[in-house]
């Protein structure tokens, strides 16, 4: 049973997301002990919004925005709860029963984390949808170390949009990795999971959160994508090959588009060899000169931190 939850955000310039956003968290069914906003040197009202709605806000300067450690430091705040909702600014629950939803499945003494689905905005195309339906499918499920061999890579699937923590076993693992380019989620997950906690994906917990990437802006994304697995590809071997998943990806948006847009199929495609190339790309980045890691990564101010460096 959850006694009291903390929620943290992390927000930069965000007034227009928080004046949805704000009411929809007071309208929650179930209301946070703690709320806690971390700004990045927001210059717009967010900070005064998220502090006339009883968050506590913690400013800091953008160049020390961390997708890891901003959210230790939330984390760290956290800690005397039994557990810790972490959203984005621009994550917009469906319903009045988002926060109980996603806290339900820590009635489980096994479950330490819990992620909501993610739901396509309305202005969305058929190509960021069904994104979302593939990542997000309608039907809950609980997983564990037990799993991989069966769903391998998706174990560890879990993204901070939506989610939330039990802070204990998050805080004996060192919490969110402030070292990785981003991922911080997945390979929180990864270690939680072969430490022996079961993660609940909650499929009636739901935000409305998407995004409509460009195919430049996409392949940012999967250049990012290709660094953090290749630097941490000891642990995330363990969950087995990502090519997969790709694969069973593409195959499900062909049909998907076939029937419902099929004008889109061409674009689809050159997504498709855009995201695989930066993919391999962000593979190799050992390779790459620091202005050219700078140039194709959708987190440029990651490579201007020297601790960052390997």
């Amino acid at each position: 049973m959850v006694r009291s939850f903390s929620l943290v955000i992390p927000t930069l310039n965000a007034a227009s997301h928080l004046e949805q956003l704000l009411p929809r968290i007071a309208a929650q069914s179930v209301q946070p002990a703690q709320f806690i906003v971390i700004d990045s040197a927001s210059t717009d009202r967010t900070q005064e919004l998220a502090a006339s709605a009883g968050a506590t806000v913690i400013p800091i300067k953008r160049a020390e925005f961390n997708h890891g450690g901003t959210r230790g430091i939330g984390l760290r705040m956290a800690k005397d709860h039994d557990v810790v909702i972490f959203m984005t600014q621009d994550a917009m629950p469906l319903d009045d029963r988002a926060f109980e939803k996603i806290l339900a499945p820590f009635s489980n003494e096994q479950v330490g984390v819990a992620c909501g689905r993610q739901l396509a905005r309305a202005e969305a195309g058929a190509i960021e949808t069904f994104a979302r339906l593939s990542n997000y499918p309608e039907t809950s499920h609980v997983r564990s170390a037990s799993d991989i061999p069966r769903i391998g890579f998706k174990a560890c699937f879990c993204s901070n949009s939506f989610a939330a923590y039990r802070p204990e076993p998050l805080l004996a693992i060192g919490g969110f990795r402030s070292d990785v380019i981003f991922g911080e989620d997945t390979i929180a997950v990864a270690e939680l999971i072969l430490r022996g906690a079961h993660v609940a994906y909650v499929g009636d917990a739901m935000v409305v959160h998407s995004h409509g990437y460009s195919v430049a802006e996409e392949f940012r994304r999967y250049f990012d994508i290709g660094v953090l697995h290749a630097r941490e590809s000891k642990l995330l071997a363990k969950f087995g090959s990502v090519g997969g998943a790709g694969r069973s990806f593409v195959i499900g948006e062909l049909r998907y588009l076939l029937a419902r847009a099929p004008w889109l199929i061409p674009e689809a495609l050159v997504r498709t060899l855009s995201k695989f190339a930066a993919y391999k790309l962000g593979g190799m980045e050992h390779r790459l000169p620091l202005h050219a890691k700078q140039h194709l990564s959708m987190n440029g101010r990651y490579w201007q931190v020297a601790a960052h460096s390997r």
